[in-house]
């Protein structure tokens, strides 16, 4: 684990109650426990193993690279990076070429080097001390007990907590201890699909990509797609629609012909070369509707509850930014517990969580940007321009 400072004035005596093993959350616990602090981390899943990790990752600079730096995982992160991750066609809806990035790609390689999540994670939780993450606790409830939470979960264990961080993503279950405040539709909704073994199971879409990345725009919709180390595909069909689309649809998401037939109404104008990913063996498909949290949040910090990540400020992923800023969360959090300038911890955390709104805020601004940039009627021109200035 490397050397470890004194134990943070703030956390002397206290258990810490990490909620969620994803990126922010271990990336916490790491960066706790090289200050000594006392960490424990309740995740869902069953195992190390079970679920299916999602889209390739680019960390950037002064955040979740800067995280990896101060966690001192920032060599085993390089050795497990994937530069042709970062090789991106943008393309049309019958999948001719705009934008070829082979240089760009080494440009972004080396800012903003990507990772499939699965890795970073091993990564993560190869650096905490043994039994840090309790598996298969999935929250169920917690009351306040003494000065801090006894947290229930619905294996019928619990557990007390002098402080506990919400970091249980998107649909957190602790926020609403802290924030009744809701998210907003942002007017798109993406289908996930997972195919494994795509050299096998989609052989063309695979071959085009080159090991890479693909951008497909046009009629205010988009397709994306990449590959990952393990030989998967991971892909999204994006599209404008209203909120209550999903329920109204009645589209069986388990059934892969309903989906097809979907598919080729909603996407009617785009090349049957697409099909390929709806026809694959095996085909895996995840609706998901895409809400941010408002720009002016604001809540009465508490002396023994915080969140990070998506649980506070949850945004579309049409910019990059909400695993790299949640990361950012994970080390400003501890860098306030290390401040001497804070007398208590709700004074810590207050400050902690008004400086993380303003920078969740920030980051959900330049989302919905691209977002809109993305879903213009000349999206592909727009990005394939946005590419070309970057890439110069």
């Amino acid at each position: 684990m490397g050397k470890k400072s004194k134990q943070i004035k703030l956390l002397e005596n206290k258990k810490i109650a990490i909620v969620g093993g994803g990126m922010a959350g271990l990336t916490l616990a790491r960066l706790l426990q090289l200050q000594n602090a006392e960490v424990k981390v309740f995740e869902r899943d069953f195992n190390q193993n079970v679920r299916v990790q999602g889209s390739t990752l680019d960390l950037h600079e002064g955040t979740g690279l800067e995280a990896m730096k101060r966690a001192g995982l920032l060599d085993e992160f390089y050795k497990h990076h994937r530069t042709d991750a970062s090789k991106m066609l943008l393309v049309d809806r019958s999948l001719n070429i705009k934008f070829d990035d082979h240089h760009f790609s080494k440009f972004t390689s080396e800012t903003r080097p990507e990772i499939d999540r699965g890795p970073l994670r091993d990564i993560l939780l190869g650096s905490l001390l043994a039994n840090t993450v309790t598996w298969d606790s999935n929250f169920s409830a917690m009351e306040k007990e003494n000065n801090g939470w006894r947290i229930h979960f619905k294996n019928g264990t619990s557990f007390y907590a002098d402080l506990v961080v919400a970091a249980d993503g998107a649909n957190s279950k602790v926020r609403p201890y802290l924030s009744s405040i809701n998210p907003i539709y942002s007017g798109i909704t993406l289908i996930q699909g997972d195919i494994d073994q795509a050299a096998k199971n989609v052989p063309t879409l695979f071959t085009f990509a080159k090991g890479g990345k693909v951008m497909a725009f046009d009629d205010e919709k988009m397709i994306g797609y990449g590959s990952k180390g393990d030989g998967s595909i991971m892909f999204v069909a994006c599209f404008k629609c209203p909120e209550d689309w999903l329920r109204e649809s009645r589209v069986d998401f388990r059934n892969k012909d309903q989906v097809l037939s979907w598919f080729k109404k909603e996407f009617s104008k785009w090349s049957d070369k697409w099909h390929e990913f709806f026809t694959a063996d095996e085909v895996r498909f995840i609706p998901r509707p895409q809400y941010y949290f408002p720009f002016e949040q604001k809540w009465n910090a508490q002396e023994n509850l915080t969140m990070i990540g998506d649980a506070a400020h949850w945004m579309p992923p049409f910019a990059g930014e909400g695993a790299n800023v949640a990361m950012q969360d994970s080390f400003e959090l501890v860098e306030v517990l290390k401040s001497s300038q804070f007398s208590d911890l709700k004074m810590a955390i207050a400050h902690f969580e008004k400086d993380m709104i303003t920078r969740g805020a920030d980051a959900t601004r330049q989302t919905l940007e691209n977002t809109e940039r993305m879903f213009s009627k000349n999206g592909l021109e727009q990005m394939t321009s946005f590419f070309n200035q970057v890439a110069r």
